[in-house]
């Protein structure tokens, strides 16, 4: 089937929310003379973990914490970074390489829409996107498939007709069980090795044009969780 809509995670993929996320942690740790312990920070679901962070620091700092003050230190940091952040290397020249081929946009974010949808508006995006699929409306999170399956009936397209961006495991396999093709693009603190069930992946946006991409996909057999899904084997 044609495609005729690309569908983009937004944290870490069209833009990298991912390292001011972690910055922030970091900071907020130093700020009370300890290490984050980065190698667990990133969770293998889309769904918020502040709460166990914050319990993680109250117990490595001790009895004089103050959640409070040390969350509104952290964001006030954080938005600080989120100034001059832009979209992702790449995807600005992706995005209007679909609208050339008149390809129709759309969002699937584990993240709450007025998140996704202020961050797209900074920067003079959101005009870009004819839906926004997000978190807060859906009961469930990546890698559930609930939010694509949001976008595609926003979109009012089959599965077949779209192909999904992503840029972790989880949210790989989000799109895998709503029916979709997906190309992957790591982030930095994703290890390549578990993209296996995508079925492109890249470096970077800036590693190919858009239209090469959909190219190199309409090359490749839909992988067995897909074709079972298409012949009602799959998830319901």
């Amino acid at each position: 089937m044609e495609i005729k809509a690309l569908i983009f995670d937004f944290d870490g993929l069209l833009m990298d929310t991912e390292t001011t996320l972690l910055d922030s942690w970091r900071q907020l740790w130093r700020w009370h003379g300890l290490e984050l312990d980065e190698s667990t920070f990133f969770a293998d679901h889309g769904g918020d973990v502040n709460e166990e962070r914050y319990a993680q620091l109250a117990a490595a700092a001790g009895p004089g914490f103050d959640r409070a003050a040390g969350h509104a230190r952290r964001m006030a940091y954080r938005e600080g970074l989120h100034e001059t952040l832009g979209l992702s290397a790449g995807l600005t020249e992706w995005l209007a390489a679909a609208r050339a081929e008149g390809l129709r946009l759309a969002v699937a974010s584990s993240s709450p829409r007025p998140w996704v949808a202020g961050h797209l508006a900074r920067t003079g995006d959101l005009a870009r996107f004819e839906v926004l699929a997000c978190g807060d409306e859906v009961g469930a999170h990546k890698p559930d498939p609930a939010v694509y399956r949001l976008a595609l009936d926003r979109l009012g397209l089959p599965a077949a007709a779209a192909v999904a961006f992503e840029d972790t495991a989880h949210g790989v396999s989000a799109a895998v069980a709503a029916g979709l093709r997906c190309v992957a693009i790591p982030n930095r603190y994703a290890a390549s090795a578990r993209f296996t069930h995508a079925d492109l992946v890249l470096p970077a946006a800036t590693a190919a044009t858009l239209p090469d991409v959909l190219t190199r996909l309409a090359t490749r057999p839909a992988h067995a969780s897909r074709s079972r899904q298409a012949s009602g084997q799959g998830q319901p």
